[in-house]
């Protein structure tokens, strides 16, 4: 399985969601896994959050690309945010110990 890819966490604080916007985050439910298009996990009063999103690495990609494809994902989501942290994980970096048979 290829692991070419950054997984990133964006942390941060909604900025005046909507009722429609809070009800719809309420329902959908948080989702700890990453993906390509991201997922939400929330505290219970919908105020502050944990984006997760995995982003493609492509060869000459760094940490500053990820981050910024991420965030242009955590936008296309069209919530309002503010006060954001991000970490960003470069999965080609993480080397699996096998253990011996």
């Amino acid at each position: 399985m290829s692991q070419d890819v950054f997984r990133v966490t964006i942390r941060g604080k909604f900025d005046g969601l909507t009722d429609e916007q809070r009800t719809a985050l309420a329902e959908r439910g948080g989702q700890l896994m990453f993906s390509e298009e991201g997922t939400f996990t929330h505290d219970a009063n919908v105020t502050v959050f944990t984006f997760r999103c995995q982003v493609p690495a492509r060869p000459d990609d760094d940490d500053r690309a990820a981050k910024a494809r991420a965030i242009a994902a955590l936008d296309a989501h069209g919530l309002p945010y503010r006060d954001l942290s991000v970490a960003v994980t470069d999965m080609r970096d993480i080397r699996i110990r096998r253990k011996g048979r």
